[in-house]
């Protein structure tokens, strides 16, 4: 039987038969690409709206937050990497349909749940399952959030948005050498910030890594571009600490993050400064 191409993100794995791709999410089976972990959940709870981060989406609301296993990228700071780099048989999880889940969300609305937020790994790696759940809660007038790394196609993006209420998308850096550590594409994290704010609201998250992407220059440039998408779409600069195969770092100064977060303001009229 010949490879199956996978075509949700840049990486584009051509899976044989069984075979899983880079993200350790996705399976050819009988000739087709699914989920591996559709309906797997690593880890649920109710969540202020703010810890997305989104500062600008129904503040004050509590967001029922979700989580299974899997990533596209490889980010060496990575904060979840004990889900988001595991597999199938390293991840501890429990099924749920799409309407189980929407259910728990339903009967967490008395304590201020407005819906679900598909987060903790890269959600959209599990893409079915984020599609039908937000169909379901959809139907049921729950909103739906997607924190997201956006290294994924424009196609099928544009399938999902239409029932995405709000994102957050990381902006990991503003050069293709940063990117290329992560094993990330640059030009299609910009397309899909671009794409969602037509459908959804949208809010950018750029981790400062010391030697890695803070540069004035960097964070000039990026709030510069971002701004050509919409000077009214919040950024989140936020401080890193050291985590995963960067435990060798110092944690980024305090006033380097105010001055970032100052840079940014040239440009945006709303720009947060996170993990300070």
């Amino acid at each position: 039987m010949s490879k199956v191409e996978c075509q949700l993100c840049p990486h584009h794995c051509k899976l044989n038969e069984d075979g899983i791709g880079f993200c350790r999410a996705r399976i050819n089976k009988s000739g087709q690409i699914v989920a591996l972990n559709y309906g797997l959940i690593t880890s649920i709870a109710l969540d202020p709206i703010e810890k997305k981060p989104l500062r600008r989406f129904l503040p004050g609301s509590s967001i029922l937050s979700v989580g299974s296993f899997g990533c596209n990228l490889r980010c060496p700071f990575c904060q979840n990497y004990e889900i988001s780099q595991a597999g199938f048989e390293e991840a501890y999880a429990r099924k749920m349909s799409p309407e189980s889940l929407i259910e728990n969300a339903l009967e967490l609305k008395g304590q201020g749940n407005i819906g679900v937020a598909y987060t903790y790994n890269e959600p959209l790696v599990g893409y079915e399952f984020v599609r039908d759940c937000a169909k379901v809660a959809k139907k049921n007038g729950l909103k739906n959030v997607v924190v997201t790394n956006g290294c994924f196609c424009e196609e099928p993006m544009r399938e999902l948005l239409p029932d995405i209420d709000a994102l957050n998308i990381d902006l990991k850096g503003f050069t293709q050498k940063f990117y290329d550590k992560l094993k990330g594409d640059l030009e299609t994290v910009k397309r899909t910030i671009q794409v969602a704010t037509e459908y959804s609201h949208v809010e950018v998250t750029t981790l400062i890594v010391p030697g890695e992407n803070d540069s004035d220059e960097e964070i000039r440039e990026l709030s510069q571009w971002l701004a050509t998408v919409g000077k009214d779409i919040p950024l989140h600069i936020t401080r890193f600490f050291p985590n995963y195969k960067m435990l060798d770092r110092n944690a980024t100064e305090v006033a380097a993050v105010y001055r970032l977060a100052d840079i940014a303001r040239e440009s945006l009229e709303y720009v947060y400064v996170g993990n300070c």
